[in-house]
């Protein structure tokens, strides 16, 4: 029990006598049988199996917010996480999205395959193929063309090129790099994981790069937080562009005005859970919001460390809970006044883009990096 879990006595008696976790859930909100303090508890009395084959272990989001709350600071994430490794190993797997086809293009990338994942790169900017900073893309090239056209996926990483150039910097682009296996490590194929895993590091080694920039919060927090645990001390930094580019675009005397669009005007930031609960990086990208003359932002009612999941995590178990709590963020940025709600995660952009679509919602939903572009002057 102990070792499964790694807590000390006195956190299995705070857990125990507690209760914050599940107040503080969004899925218990939406599914009163899910509670992250039984799960635990369940576990304690030996019942493991109930826990790894429950249906429930693949319900939670992930996000964090409960262990932001725990006055015993458990990792429930990190709990989740080792269990469904259990599972999986078991056979026992959750209910994919659209259809299982990025797991299953994951899976293909552990083996030798030639991949034209760059080809947007030509009109992009100036890149190179060795150097100090390698912009880690990630799988947006997969997104645009497996989930529907128009995400703006390759819109972004786009923009990222030109971000960069105009601070004078030619990142470093890779056709042979690999998914970053956030998606796998947290589906419990830990297999997948490490092959991925293994496969990037080399290619960044190889590029000779100093500094790994990312995008993406998933990527970020998998080499930040995870890979380090598998393989040691990284060879390089890891940076997330929210931070490096609000350190560098008022050095570099870089100037932003608002282009008069729609999507100008009143605008509200969601917070990635990844990005703000997972890493603690909440203030850089709204002091890179606040560069921008002629916008005003407004903050929803939860934010920061409070912040609302988008709903769902993995491209796996999108359910009515999942539209619910999109729903639900929609609805309160509405209340705040905003026009638009700008993320600098991908999938954030995607599931609200999907649950606007059947709703009389009227909001932007537009990326951090995109925006920024379009208003460089």
């Amino acid at each position: 029990m102990k070792k499964t879990m790694n807590l000390s006595q006195e956190q299995i008696d705070f857990c125990m006598e507690c209760g914050v976790c599940t107040g503080s859930c969004p899925v218990s909100r939406m599914m009163p049988s899910f509670s992250p303090r039984q799960m635990i508890k369940r576990t304690l009395m030996d019942q493991d199996d109930r826990v790894v084959q429950g249906r429930e272990l693949w319900s939670c989001l992930t996000c964090g917010r409960c262990s932001a709350r725990c006055p015993a600071q458990i990792d429930f994430p990190g709990f989740v996480r080792a269990h469904r490794e259990k599972a999986w190993k078991q056979g026992i797997l959750p209910q994919f999205s659209h259809h299982g086809t990025l797991q299953a293009i994951a899976a293909l990338q552990t083996r030798e395959v030639r991949q034209r994942r760059t080809d947007w790169a030509r009109e992009a900017g100036q890149t190179r193929k060795s150097g100090e900073y390698f912009y880690f893309v990630g799988c947006a090239p997969y997104f645009e063309a497996v989930i529907k056209p128009g995400t703006g996926a390759l819109e972004v990483a786009k923009s990222i090129i030109g971000l960069l150039n105009r601070l004078g910097i030619e990142p470093v682009i890779s056709d042979q790099e690999r998914c970053c296996g956030h998606d796998a490590l947290w589906s419990g194929d830990e297999a997948t994981f490490r092959k991925l895993a293994e496969i990037n590091l080399e290619i960044i080694r190889s590029a000779g790069a100093k500094t790994v920039l990312f995008s993406c919060p998933e990527g970020y927090t998998v080499f930040k937080d995870h890979m380090p645990r598998y393989f040691g001390e990284l060879p390089f930094e890891v940076l997330h562009l929210t931070e490096f580019f609000s350190s560098k675009f008022p050095e570099a005397g870089l100037t932003f005005k608002a282009s008069g669009g729609r999507e100008n005007g009143i605008l509200t930031y969601q917070d990635p859970c990844r990005l703000g609960r997972g890493s603690g990086i909440y203030e850089a990208p709204r002091e890179l919001l606040r560069l921008i003359e002629g916008i005003q932002l407004v903050e929803m009612e939860r934010n920061r460390e409070n912040a609302l999941c988008c709903g769902t995590s993995a491209w796996m178990e999108c359910s009515n809970c999942s539209k619910a709590l999109q729903n639900e963020r929609l609805q309160e940025a509405r209340e705040a006044g905003a026009q638009t709600i700008i993320t600098a995660c991908p999938k954030c952009r995607i599931h609200f883009v999907c649950a606007q679509e059947n709703t009389d919602h009227c909001l932007t939903i537009a990326d951090l990096y995109s925006f920024l572009w379009k208003c460089i002057a």
